[in-house]
């Protein structure tokens, strides 16, 4: 099975929790054992499993991000002045695949699925959710 879910963005870049929303396409599915694939759809956003206790962690990792990968010194800043969130992109990566175990996401206790914005805000953001049997 397989649905794309779309949602807005706010901000220039963010971490956006999107776990329930995986969580109801794969109770939607009615597979109980098998993969989760997670994928975003554009070249400045990625997919990232990280905690979700507060959000000194998704903070953190914009933080971590912005010093890496600093704004504004990048070749294709002359094309449209987001070479940045291209190179964010690449690092972290379009997607995830997670365990399907007993009908959910098999993350543990503190684990969350996120969609990463490096170019933000849109209107719409996709995410494209491919649910596997493993029979």
């Amino acid at each position: 099975m397989q649905k794309i879910i779309t949602f807005p963005t706010d901000r220039k870049y963010g971490l956006y929790d999107i776990t329930s929303r995986v969580e109801e396409v794969i109770k939607e599915s009615g597979i109980r054992s098998g993969l989760v694939s997670v994928y975003a759809r554009g070249s400045t956003t990625g997919i990232m499993i990280q905690e979700n206790w507060d959000e000194s962690v998704q903070n953190d990792v914009i933080t971590l991000l912005g010093r890496l990968v600093p704004q504004g010194i990048w070749e294709h800043d002359r094309q449209d002045n987001n070479g940045d969130s291209h190179l964010k992109s690449g690092l972290i990566g379009a997607s995830e695949t997670i365990p399907v175990v007993d009908g959910k996401a098999g993350l543990s206790t503190w684990q969350n699925i996120f969609f990463c914005e490096f170019d933000g805000p849109r209107n719409r953001r996709e995410v494209v959710v491919t649910v596997i049997n493993d029979n």
